[in-house]
C-alpha cells in the first residue's frame, strides 16, 4: 500500500478534487505506474457527468504515461524503470482480442467502465473507504495508478511524457480511424469535422498518407488556424453552405469524412459533403442519428463506427511514435501542459476551446 494523490469526482457532474487516497500493490498481472503526464480527453468529462452515482467517488483519467516502479510476477514485456504509456483494458483471450481488435474486447465494459476491476475491486481507497478506479483500466487522474499488463505500452525514454500521455486514447483514436479503417489512397480527399485532439489527430495521420485535399470544419478559429498549419488545404466554420462549399473544396464531395462532434445534424451534414460511395467513420459519443436512407442507398455511402481507432495498442502506438520521429505527427502542436493540481484549469481551457489537448504534468 502507498500514499498518492488522485483527482477525485465526489458525485456525477461534479468537478475534480485532488486529495490524498491509499494505492494497493499491484496484483500478479499488474504494473504499477509512476505518473508524468496525463491528458484530458472530452470522454472523461462526459463520463463523468453521466457516471451513475452508486459507482462514486471516482477516479477518472485514460491518457496516462508513466514510469514502471514495480511490476507483478506474471508480468512479462516491461520492467522497473521502463517508460510506458498506459492504453485502454482488454482481456487478451477473447474472439475480438485474438484477432488483434482488443478495442471491441467482449469483457471491455467490466474492464473499463465499472469502476474497478473485472472482479468488482479497486485498487484506491480513501480513509479506509474504497475509491472507485480502473477507468479505462487505468484511473491516471492520479500520481500513480495500478494497471492490469495489457493496458501498458513500452515507449521510448527520451519520448515527451506530454505526447506519450495523448497516445493512449486521443491520439489512436484519431489517427487510427484513417491508418486501420478507412486507409485512403494518396490524393483522396478527406474533411474531419471537430479540430479537437481526436479530429487534428486524424488529419494530421490523413496529410501524413497524402491525402489532398485535407480540410477541418471547426467553430474556433484558433484551431482552424491550427489545422491549416498543420497541413490542411482549408478549414472552415461551420453553417449554411457548408456542404455546397465542401463540394466545391473536393471536386464534387469527399472521399472520406471523419466526424468527431457526435452532434445528429453533424453526421447528417456529413453523408451531404460525401461523393458517391464515399465514407463516414463516426467517433464522437452522442444519441441517435437519422439518416435518409434513400440517400444511403442512391450514394452507395458506407457508414463506419469505431472505437479507438481499431487500434492494437502494443502494434499501433509504435508505429505512430515513428510518424512523430520523422516529423509526420507532430502530436506536440496540440498540447498544453499544466500541472496536475491545476486540473481544474485544464478542464476550463478545453471547454472553452482555448486549448486543445490539456495534458496534466506530476512532479
Amino acid at each position: 500500500m502507498r500514499r498518492v494523490r488522485a483527482a477525485v469526482t465526489a458525485a456525477p457532474g461534479a468537478p475534480f478534487a485532488v486529495r490524498e487516497a491509499d494505492l494497493e500493490d499491484p496484483r500478479p498481472d499488474e504494473v504499477l505506474v509512476r505518473m508524468t503526464a496525463a491528458g484530458v480527453c472530452h470522454t472523461d468529462l462526459g463520463m463523468r457527468d453521466a457516471w451513475p452515482r452508486r459507482l462514486t467517488p471516482m477516479v477518472f483519467g485514460h491518457e496516462g504515461a508513466g514510469r514502471v516502479e514495480a511490476v507483478g510476477p506474471e508480468v512479462t514485456g516491461v520492467a522497473p524503470g521502463d517508460h510506458v504509456c498506459l492504453t485502454f483494458a482488454s482481456c487478451g483471450a477473447c474472439e475480438q482480442c485474438a484477432a488483434d481488435q482488443p478495442a471491441y474486447c467482449h469483457d471491455a465494459r467490466a474492464r473499463n467502465f465499472s469502476g474497478g476491476r473485472p472482479d468488482g475491486t479497486t485498487p484506491l481507497s480513501a480513509d479506509g473507504t474504497p475509491l472507485r478506479a480502473g477507468f479505462f483500466g487505468q484511473s491516471s487522474f492520479a500520481t500513480h495508478a495500478v494497471v492490469h499488463a495489457r493496458g501498458v505500452v513500452k515507449v521510448p525514454a527520451d519520448l515527451p511524457a506530454s505526447v506519450a500521455a495523448p497516445l493512449g486514447c486521443g491520439g489512436q483514436t484519431g489517427a487510427g480511424t484513417v491508418l486501420n479503417r478507412l486507409r485512403p489512397e494518396p490524393g483522396s480527399s478527406l474533411v474531419v469535422l471537430g479540430a479537437g485532439g481526436v479530429g487534428l489527430s486524424a488529419l494530421m495521420a490523413a496529410v501524413a498518407v497524402g491525402c489532398d485535399p485535407v480540410v477541418a470544419v471547426d467553430p474556433v478559429a484558433s484551431r482552424r488556424a491550427l489545422a491549416t498549419g498543420l497541413g490542411a488545404a482549408a478549414a472552415l466554420a461551420p453553417g449554411d453552405g457548408l456542404v455546397a462549399a465542401l463540394h466545391e473544396l473536393t471536386g464534387g464531395g469527399a472521399h472520406h469524412v471523419v466526424d468527431t462532434t457526435g452532434r445528429p445534424e453533424t453526421a447528417r451534414q456529413a453523408v451531404g459533403a460525401l461523393r458517391p460511395r464515399g465514407e463516414l467513420a463516426l467517433l464522437g459519443l452522442g444519441g441517435e442519428v437519422a439518416f435518409d436512407v434513400t440517400t444511403l442507398l442512391a450514394k452507395g455511402v458506407r457508414v463506419h463506427g469505431l472505437i479507438e481507432g481499431d487500434s492494437d495498442p502494443r502494434r499501433f502506438l509504435p508505429e505512430l511514435i515513428d510518424l512523430h520521429r520523422r516529423g509526420l505527427f507532430p502530436l506536440d502542436r496540440l498540447v498544453t501542459t499544466f500541472p496536475f493540481e491545476d486540473i481544474g484549469a485544464a478542464v476550463a481551457a478545453m471547454e472553452d476551446g482555448s486549448v486543445v489537448k490539456p495534458v496534466l504534468t506530476f512532479a
